[in-house]
């Protein structure tokens, strides 16, 4: 049985619970503020006003061994207001930071699409835009969080809602109780913010924790009472997860000591799903200690199950080039190079020359997938780790 975790009583606070503690939101207003005098100090004195942003590429990213994760490392590139290739970063990174000052000291959160119109305008005499799109924005944002070594939360930002939970656990949700084991056929919509202020377990019955890669596939187990019969709590995140989710896996693991289970895709992208989950992003490897769960297990689907489970040539998706490309730089990822059975996988993988969705295992009946499949993979102890 996982270990409980005390909760703590509704106050009726709730803006005060989403918009994090005075602390946290002093602490962060006084590094945009830092950020702004240099910027203002460096103009003042006719100098070039610039902002060093940390690296966020793979170049910059190492795995740590010892503690089974990626980390970032210490190269930065700077973005001076005077260089023509850099100064519209430059403007926005000033622009953002300025909006997130803003919804700090408004006490309010907003969205990132709600931050990219807020910072949207066009610059006085001329039909230049602040930003093209919000992906745009939204770079820069994960620039802004890492410059300032702090986290979107704490910038009173969140995100789009994608992802599902269902299974035997209740929990407390910006003070109000809710019991994810009756949930009906919609399940409870995982948070942008799934901090301890905003998010706290209480009674848990469950002993693991299934993640499934599509909401279509989390039907199918929330619909069958996957989680009932199985004594779990089942996810999904709807392809790659966002933050919200990978958060709430891993406080479901740190925090209640709940392994965690990948049920994905036979492809170079579910591969990649699986290392986000277990060892972190290297877009965002500074959030790797709050995210990435080193004991996660791949449960599924694998390249052998083509012939162990039968299946027809019908569910056979050929390969293209770019899944062959992805396929060989995850197998040389350092994490996954030097492991026997993830080298096996993606090089029988390649040498199908096809690839295979979780669905395809409906070919063998509707309900294939959850009556037999990973019941026998869990009994078996049949994973990839």
């Amino acid at each position: 049985m996982a270990k409980k975790s005390k909760t703590d009583e509704p106050s009726g606070t709730a803006p005060s619970r989403l918009v994090g503690n005075q602390a946290i939101r002093d602490k962060t207003l006084g590094k945009i503020a830092d950020l702004g005098r240099a910027v203002a100090k460096a103009a003042l004195s006719e100098s070039d006003p610039f902002v060093d942003v940390p690296t966020r590429t793979i170049s910059n990213t190492t795995y740590n061994p010892a503690r089974r994760l990626l980390e970032m490392g210490d190269a930065t590139l700077r973005r001076n207001l005077f260089n023509t290739g850099q100064a519209r970063k430059f403007m926005q990174t000033v622009l953002l930071s300025k909006g997130c000052k803003d919804l700090l000291e408004a006490r309010k959160t907003l969205s990132l699409r709600g931050m990219y119109y807020m910072s949207l305008h066009s610059i006085p005499g001329t039909k230049e835009k602040t930003f093209d799109d919000q992906e745009e924005s939204d770079g820069i944002l994960e620039d802004i969080e890492v410059s300032l070594a702090t986290l979107r939360e704490n910038l009173h930002l969140f995100a789009k809602k994608r992802g599902t939970m269902v299974g035997n656990i209740t929990i407390v949700d910006n003070g109000d109780p809710i019991d994810c084991r009756r949930m009906g056929t919609g399940g409870y919509a995982i948070p942008s913010i799934c901090e301890p202020s905003v998010v706290q377990f209480g009674k848990c019955d469950a002993k693991f924790v299934l993640h499934v890669e599509k909401d279509t596939v989390w039907s199918r187990f929330n619909e069958d009472r996957f989680w009932e019969k199985h004594n779990c709590i089942l996810t999904e995140g709807s392809g790659q997860p966002p933050r919200g989710v990978r958060r709430m896996l891993y406080r479901l693991n740190k925090e209640l000591g709940l392994p965690v289970y990948c049920l994905l895709d036979c492809d170079p992208w579910g591969h990649y799903i699986y290392s986000v989950i277990k060892q972190g992003s290297i877009n965002l490897a500074f959030e790797s200690e709050r995210m990435a769960i080193p004991d996660a297990k791949y449960l599924g689907i694998r390249s052998s199950d083509f012939t162990r489970c039968e299946l027809s040539d019908d569910v056979k998706i050929s390969l293209n080039d770019r899944d062959i490309e992805r396929a060989k730089q995850i197998a040389e990822y350092p994490w996954f190079v030097k492991k026997k059975h993830w080298q096996k996988e993606i090089q029988l993988m390649l040498k199908n020359g096809f690839k295979m969705e979780v669905e395809s295992l409906i070919t063998k009946d509707i309900s294939y997938v959850t009556e037999v499949y990973v019941p026998e993979r869990l009994k078996a102890k049949d994973w990839i780790d």
